[in-house]
């Protein structure tokens, strides 16, 4: 390397380093902000708890669905089991279908009309607006007081609106969050990842902010909405990929409240493919990035505290983590060749001491949610490492999705596939593979060939920057390790907060609306319209 060349990479690995730093460092105030609050559920802080209406409110429920054909019928089910009382439940099915997740609905829907329950099908022929407008679409005809919104995979339990509703009769409060429980954790390292992930989220960040009193995000589904709060943000808005981030802070700046309610669990469905995950993992971050090109600058000019704007900034922008951590991979090998070009390679305990400080916050917060889950010291051990490997491992395939939201693209809604017990979604991955899935694999093998010249060069600090992005790399474009395991669900009789599957002859079989069996498997039941004006899109047809 000529000196020049030297001294650019080991400027560039130096700048990448300083610009990941602070996010590795918000996860500790993060995680002390959740923790002051002590190991407990999260409601309304203490002297702030409402009092139980006297009276139950009228209730929308809102599950919006495209091509669902594997978990609607699951969905709908769940749904009309919920136990608030049926005069003062509405349940509209917003279906954007083209297959036969149209039909399959209609049919399940006649059959809980029949006993009773108010439930439409509510069928667009255009996806305008995507989930967002079918949202918007349902609010016109909806009757309830409050909206609880649930996507195509997750299964309440009967008593979750008991649970959410009292936190409303705090007239501040504009929207409360459940958290997320997951159906299927165990089916290969990449759910268990991806649960680990999800358990910090909830745990940790979300209750960080909370109980720190700072912005957070309704997450998309298993929240009640207050109605009026919706129409005050502005009502649900397209021009972002994730709709529910926009409106979560557009709410809260029009001086709404939100709730966390972490000890209330929701079960859904985990991406189980990284196709599937690639999907969801792309939107969001293509979403976040337009939000805050959308929203930051009303933010930081706002009248909030220095501390709410400071953790919106790194909460919208922590998308731009993504590229950075690519970038790092790339520059750490040679940053270490071009020290030796500059007679500095004595600091090769540098690299080492920069991966732990790097990494350690993230260990130390993921093993603290995977502690609060209840996990095994050894599961903790293991799903800290696949969370790491994971999320260094997308951080290739997402660089795309941050750089084309800060260029103002705008790619389609895609869904997040759901299967159900079925091997695979219908609409996963056409062709039968992922985008990417080179691109992400001769990474990897770069990574490997990087550690073989660190290894022959004697750079030892820069192999355990190497090791994991190899292995992140590789393991999500390989697919290593993942596998399906039909009909897997919460079993009878767990805690909310449980995810751990019981062995086959312990579970209870799904149930049908002739049946009282609550459901709790990922297998759909086989099988219930209200027309809307506007031919169906594709799924990659733009709005």
């Amino acid at each position: 390397m000529t000196e020049m060349l030297s001294i650019t990479t080991v400027s560039l690995y130096a700048i990448v380093l300083a610009l990941l730093m602070p996010f590795a460092g918000h996860r500790l105030t993060l995680l002390w902000l959740a923790r002051r609050g002590g190991g407990g559920s999260v409601g309304p802080p203490p002297g702030d708890t409402p009092p139980h209406p006297s009276a139950p409110p009228r209730v929308t429920v809102q599950l919006p669905i495209y091509n669902e054909k594997h978990v609607v019928e699951r969905l709908i089910d769940a749904a009309c089991r919920l136990s608030h009382p049926p005069t003062h439940l509405q349940i509209q099915v917003l279906d954007d279908s083209t297959d036969e997740t149209t039909l399959r609905a209609r049919r399940r829907a006649r059959t809980w009309r029949r006993r009773g329950v108010d439930i439409t099908v509510h069928h667009r022929t255009r996806r305008t607006g995507y989930k967002a407008g079918a949202l918007a679409a349902g609010l016109e005809s909806a009757t309830g007081e409050y909206i609880l919104i649930l996507d195509a995979d997750f299964v309440p339990r009967p008593d979750l609106l008991e649970a959410l509703l009292p936190s409303m009769a705090d007239p501040r409060a504009g929207m409360v969050q459940a958290r997320w429980d997951h159906l299927n954790e165990h089916d290969s390292w990449l759910t268990r990842a991806q649960a680990l992930l999800l358990d910090g989220h909830f745990f940790l960040e979300q209750r960080g902010r909370y109980l720190g009193r700072r912005f957070f995000n309704f997450n998309g589904t298993a929240g009640l909405w207050r109605r009026r709060a919706l129409a005050d943000a502005g009502g649900w808005q397209s021009d972002t990929l994730t709709e529910d981030l926009d409106i979560s802070y557009r709410a809260q700046m029009a001086g709404w409240r939100f709730v966390l309610r972490d000890d209330v669990g929701v079960p859904a469905e985990l991406p189980s493919t990284p196709a599937s995950l690639l999907v969801q993992q792309r939107r969001w971050a293509q979403g976040g990035v337009q939000t805050a090109r959308k929203l930051l600058g009303r933010v930081l000019r706002g009248p909030w505290r220095p501390a709410v704007k400071f953790e919106s900034f790194i909460h919208l922008c922590g998308h731009l983590a993504h590229p950075l951590t690519f970038a790092l991979a790339l520059l750490v090998v040679p940053a270490a060749l071009a020290r030796r070009t500059l007679g500095i390679d004595r600091l090769w305990w540098l690299d080492l001491a920069l991966f732990l400080a790097a990494t350690a916050p993230f260990i130390v917060f993921y093993w603290t949610a995977a502690r609060r889950r209840g996990r095994t010291r050894g599961a903790a051990m293991r799903g800290v490492g696949g969370a790491l490997a994971l999320a260094a491992g997308l951080s290739v395939l997402l660089s795309g999705a941050v750089l084309r939201g800060l260029g103002r693209a705008r790619d389609p809604f895609h869904r997040t596939p759901k299967a159900g017990s079925a091997a695979k979604s219908s609409y996963e991955a056409r062709g039968g593979d992922f985008r990417g899935r080179r691109l992400v694999v001769g990474t990897g093998a770069l990574m490997v060939a990087a550690g073989a010249v660190a290894i022959a060069a004697g750079h030892w600090g820069s192999l355990p920057f190497v090791g994991l992005f190899a292995a992140g790399y590789l393991a999500v474009g390989l697919g290593a390790g993942v596998r399906r395991a039909p009909g897997l669900g919460i079993p009878a009789g767990a805690r909310p907060g449980q995810s751990a599957q019981a062995p086959p002859q312990e579970r209870q079989p799904h149930g049908h609306p002739d049946r009282g069996a609550v459901p709790e498997r990922l297998r759909p039941d086989s099988g219930g319209l209200v027309g809307s004006e506007t031919p169906v899109a594709e799924e990659g047809e733009a709005a």
